[in-house]
């Protein structure tokens, strides 16, 4: 445990009386103190004396001391007070108060993250999730967030102090540093909370981690966990949404693992299977044939759900010349993509095709 957090105590408790306090360790080294001359000075004759106490107060040579509250039979962390006398016993007796204070919740506030990361990583076992939520008065069976954040730029970070700024209960919501770089907000919700609440926080997480009115993150949302086993669940969904979001939603920032559809699916695929696919749909001629302005006409078809009178109007052409290129597209490939199940097939080839260029396979 760092010396600092007790020395920030020290430090307010000085303020307020005339005596020197401080905290020895359990070798006896003064590691933090309102003389800031004696920190680091090792009083090992003492180390015995307050084991002895049991816990309890005990004056030696002029000091009074006072074990915090620990686990063993020897103690890990003493506080102390020059002078014997009702005073200095007063004095130390509220200085082991704040101390402990200070002490339980830095140790909370670590082991519960601790036991969160070991959650979502599988680094504990299921039976070992309820007693270790119990010891730590973590709620097993709430509804909570997953939300992974992760950076846009190569070599940085996310800014950790951000995220926990916008979430500081630190009771309920666990904001953690996990891998290389990224964030992982674990955020308590009310039980009817589902895809709008997650969007409208990851939102919020983007939208305050912006630079300059440019994204520099993207934030992928797992399904709502309804137990603390299901976080695990929850974390990889995340992170599998930020990874086919980079296929296939390029332009979100915000992608829900829930809205990933059939691009979800291919994700999963094995690759020599997504080849196969596109041998047996492109029989003809493969999707290379297809030029730039013949594949930009074919996404417009779909955006405008397969209406050619739209399509039309939003590429500027006349009815006629865009049913004359999709009678060229279906010579070329053999789908009419005026036909439903032609033209689902052929939305699905394209998807793959992405998949296998971002897998740096030219099929």
């Amino acid at each position: 445990m760092s010396g600092r957090i007790f020395q920030n105590v020290v430090l307010q408790l000085k303020e307020n009386t005339d005596r020197t306090i401080g905290v020895i360790d359990g070798e006896g080294v003064v590691i933090a103190c309102s003389e800031l001359s004696m920190i680091g000075q090792r009083w090992t004759e003492y180390v015995s004396v307050v084991n002895n106490a049991a816990g309890g107060m005990i004056c030696s040579d002029g000091k009074t001391f006072k074990a915090l509250n620990g686990w063993g039979n020897q103690f890990d962390y003493a506080a102390f007070s020059f002078g014997d006398n009702e005073v200095s016993k007063t004095v130390c007796a509220m200085a082991t108060v704040a101390l402990n204070a200070a002490k339980s919740y830095y140790e909370e506030k670590h082991d519960r993250g601790s036991f969160i990361k070991d959650i979502i990583s599988d680094n504990i076992m299921l039976g070992d999730i309820y007693m270790r939520a119990k010891e730590l008065r973590v709620t097993a069976d709430v509804h909570r967030g997953v939300f992974v954040v992760r950076t846009l730029k190569k070599g940085e970070s996310v800014p950790t102090d951000v995220v926990q700024t916008l979430f500081p209960d630190r009771q309920n919501d666990f904001v953690l540093s996990v891998g290389e770089g990224d964030v992982v907000l674990i955020r308590q919700m009310s039980e009817g909370a589902g895809i709008k609440e997650l969007n409208k926080i990851a939102a919020s997480i983007e939208e305050a981690l912006r630079s300059g009115g440019e994204s520099t993150v993207v934030v992928g949302i797992g399904t709502v966990a309804t137990h603390l086993r299901d976080l695990a669940k929850s974390y990889k969904e995340a992170q599998i949404a930020i990874e086919v979001g980079k296929v296939f939603d390029t332009e979100k920032y915000v992608i829900n693992y829930e809205n990933l559809g059939i691009g979800r699916l291919i994700y999963q695929l094995p690759t020599t299977l997504c080849e196969m696919f596109l041998q047996e749909v492109f029989k003809k001629n493969p999707i290379d044939a297809l030029d730039k302005e013949t594949l930009f006409t074919i996404h417009k078809f779909f955006e405008n759900n397969l209406n050619v009178s739209e399509t039309a109007r939003k590429l500027f052409v006349h009815r006629n010349t865009l049913v004359y290129r999709l009678e060229k597209i279906k010579k070329l490939t053999g789908l009419d993509l005026r036909e439903f199940d032609d033209a689902i097939t052929f939305k699905v080839a394209l998807m793959v095709k992405k998949y296998l260029t971002s897998r740096g396979i030219d099929s």
